[in-house]
């Protein structure tokens, strides 16, 4: 093994001091951003951290910074309460669960279709796809909320039933239909990440299970499926992250059915006897921690799949 000062000495005997100086306010210049850019993200979650543990006391106590003087639990049981926090946080999970699997499933079909299946018009639809990344949700709020108000598909409920429409409000189906018809929360970014990932699968490996005998779907879950595992876990992360902070949707489709981020946004109204707004401010931040919660935890465990799967994601699209 070298000595760590023969790496120096050969560091010196390379560059020259002008190009010494580039490096070294190359590394100042990215070590700055990096600490600016980490502080600017988890400024506001120490901020919260801090303040969910604090005593009321403590709000006006100027020398309390950080680190609560008088700690106590009651923050979190008056936000949890407030925000009926063990319903809402299942009711929340069923959701973004039960989304996540089913976009996984609608997205990684038609991801297959436009990246490996000639037809015509597939330019056409995936541009539609691509249109519906950016086209803002509010601009169909109105249409969607009726379709599932008034929801008749073909006009069978009719056939079948006294009924001349269902009302899916207030019900699960309305995000689990959206999911599986490729309409769902973000899916347009879910199809494109897909297909930029199997296409860049090779293939001859697809060409070779169709020599052994594999037909389309044969091909699509046991060849390709398999082989774009750090999509998958991309596109799942995701999927389950923003459906779990979503609060546009939820607000569309439920009035009665309370989850996390709407309960959130009428904790203000629950907690309007509480005639300190400072304190009242302290106890919303506290909700917004128990709705983070969670999320923080399961990025402890799954951070260094996620990191690898955007990763490989990125080099292989």
């Amino acid at each position: 093994m070298k000595n760590p000062s023969s790496y120096a000495e050969q560091f010196n005997h390379k560059f020259n001091p002008l190009e010494k100086v580039k490096i070294w306010a190359w590394i100042a210049l990215r070590s700055i951003l990096i600490i600016g850019f980490c502080f600017v993200i988890l400024f506001p979650l120490f901020l919260r951290l801090s303040v969910a543990f604090r005593s009321k006391t403590d709000i006006y106590d100027p020398t309390v910074l950080w680190i609560p003087r008088h700690f106590t639990l009651d923050n979190i049981k008056i936000a949890m309460e407030a925000t009926h926090y063990l319903s809402t946080l299942l009711n929340t999970f069923l959701i973004s669960a039960g989304t996540t699997l089913i976009q996984l499933a609608s997205c990684a079909l038609a991801a297959y279709a436009f990246a490996r299946l000639k037809f015509k018009g597939s330019g056409l639809l995936f541009g539609l796809v691509i249109f519906t990344i950016v086209v803002p949700v509010q601009t169909i709020m109105i249409p969607l909320y009726l379709t599932y108000r008034y929801f008749d598909l073909f006009g069978l409920v009719g056939l079948v039933s006294s009924k001349d429409s269902l009302n899916l409000i207030d019900t699960f189906w309305p995000f689990l239909i959206s999911s599986a018809t490729g309409m769902g929360l973000k899916n347009g970014l879910y199809i494109y990440i897909f297909r930029q990932f199997f296409r860049g699968i090779p293939k001859e490996i697809e060409e070779a299970g169709v020599v052994d005998g594999a037909g389309v779907f044969k091909t699509f879950y046991s060849i390709m499926l398999p082989n774009a595992v750090p999509a998958i876990v991309t596109v799942v992360l995701f999927s389950f992250v923003w459906q779990w902070n979503d609060s546009y949707y939820v607000s569309l489709f439920f009035s009665k059915v309370k989850v996390l981020s709407t309960q959130l946004m009428d904790m203000g109204s629950v907690l309007g006897k509480e005639p300190d707004l400072v304190y009242q401010s302290m106890l919303l931040n506290t909700g917004v921690l128990l709705l983070m919660g969670p999320l923080i935890i399961m990025y402890l465990f799954v951070q260094r799949y996620f990191v690898e799967s955007v990763e490989r994601t990125g080099l292989v699209g």
